[in-house]
């Protein structure tokens, strides 16, 4: 269900990966469409970065008025800067030419704003088709039948601090998508927004179900609700880095662990009730492809997986006897595989 991707786009990705991760820990809020500009409190002179948001103008501190201050403001104008994100532009670009895959300009617009509020630093973790289309470039393969999404998926650990990323770090997601101008209205308490012009491009803010049910999770790290959905933990215990290609260049997301998402699409199948039936169909054809991929390239992480889920529970086993049964119906070749292993 894959094929390999050339040896010269393996090593393209590589090396896309390593400079939009140092890229990443070398952002500053110059990254953000404003300038810098200066305040006087009792006396003495600070320095913030100045923007504009939905709300009026929204100010980012940068420090006092001193040599180390100035230095970062004239590092972030400088000429090496500037070239670092050409480099970054170029290695995407070249990339996306021998054949990575690269995410459509408006979700990438999407995408990059909420990197450059913080929003993955922050713990967030892209899941859904976006998740699965970008392990193309993590596990070096083009998925034979790929597919298409209109939809963005998040997640959070929310109040499950021990899954969280960086839980200490708070952001202001809700600003950085109404800063977009793209016309999203927050729905669902604040779980999903949605473009009334565009009724299939959401963006949906997920998380695992607590012993609160179904009730929306607010989530000071990130100032939006988070709706809470069973077996979501999979994806949040160990999420891996991965670079997203644009049009424009390339930044850092978190992904949930490739095996994880696998697993945790035959437990969403089984899931899938009335009207999300008709989705179920997607969700086992995309476990399928991964879990070929790993029989053939790493059977002992599909198996631990499988294993590991096993072990969470009666409800755990349940969804995923469901799943496989799913899985043999649609992919019998890819479910004699993984039985064999198991």
């Amino acid at each position: 269900m894959f094929t390999d991707y050339s040896t010269a786009a393996q090593a393209a990705y590589s090396s896309l990966l390593a400079a939009a991760r140092m890229a990443m820990l070398n952002r500053s809020p110059a990254n953000l469409p404003g300038g810098f500009t200066t305040k006087t409190v009792h006396g003495r002179v600070y320095w913030y970065y100045q923007r504009k948001a939905p709300t009026g103008l929204a100010q980012v501190y940068v420090g006092p008025d001193d040599i180390a201050t100035r230095a970062l403001i004239e590092a972030s104008r400088s000429d090496e800067t500037t070239a670092k994100q050409a480099h970054l532009r170029k290695l995407s670009n070249a990339a996306a030419a021998l054949g990575c895959y690269s995410v459509v300009p408006k979700h990438f617009r999407v995408l990059t704003r909420l990197a450059d509020h913080g929003v993955f630093a922050a713990g967030a973790i892209l899941v859904g088709t976006h998740a699965f289309l970008a392990y193309q470039n993590v596990l070096g393969v083009a998925w034979s039948e790929a597919g298409q999404t209109v939809d963005l998926d998040f997640a959070h650990a929310g109040r499950n601090l021990s899954l969280a990323l960086a839980p200490n770090i708070k952001v202001d997601a809700h600003s950085a998508i109404e800063s977009l101008k793209m016309g999203f209205v927050p729905v669902n308490e604040g779980t999903r927004y949605v473009k009334p012009d565009e009724p299939d491009f959401d963006l949906d803010w997920l998380t695992s179900r607590s012993r609160s049910g179904d009730e929306p999770v607010n989530c000071p790290a990130l100032n939006v609700h988070l709706q809470p959905l069973r077996f979501m933990e999979l994806a949040l215990e160990a999420p891996v880095p991965a670079a997203l290609l644009g049009s424009t260049s390339a930044i850092i997301v978190n992904l949930p662990d490739p095996a994880a998402y696998a697993v945790g699409k035959l437990l969403v199948a089984a899931e899938r009730t009335g009207d999300g039936k008709s989705k179920s169909k997607k969700d086992i054809a995309q476990a399928a492809a991964l879990i070929d991929y790993f029989v053939q390239r790493d059977p002992d992480a599909i198996v631990l997986m499988a294993s590991s889920t096993q072990s969470r529970g009666p409800a755990w086993r349940k969804a995923l006897n469901t799943g496989m049964t799913l899985l043999s119906r649609d992919w019998p070749g890819v479910h004699h595989s993984l039985k064999r292993l198991l």
